[in-house]
């Protein structure tokens, strides 16, 4: 939805010490967390008609982010 914010401090705000701490110790989670964030960011610019691009390309991307947060969560949590 237009305006929300999917960056992961937001979505878990209950597990922001735990990210820190996976951001600063494991580089698999950092990569991951690097490219979930690059893909979050290229869709708000797309919802929010900075870019231009076809509808499927867009929910493309939200199946990318949706299945990287769940692998970040996975991680988080696990």
């Amino acid at each position: 939805m237009l305006g929300e914010k999917h960056d992961l401090h937001h979505e878990f705000p209950e597990h922001e010490e735990r990210i820190r701490e996976l951001k600063m110790g494991n580089a698999h989670f950092a990569k991951l967390f690097d490219n979930y964030h690059e893909v979050e960011h290229e869709v708000r610019r797309i919802e929010e008609g900075v870019e231009n691009t076809s509808d499927v390309y867009l929910e493309d991307l939200k199946k990318k982010r949706l299945h990287l947060k769940d692998t970040l969560y996975g991680m988080i949590t696990g």
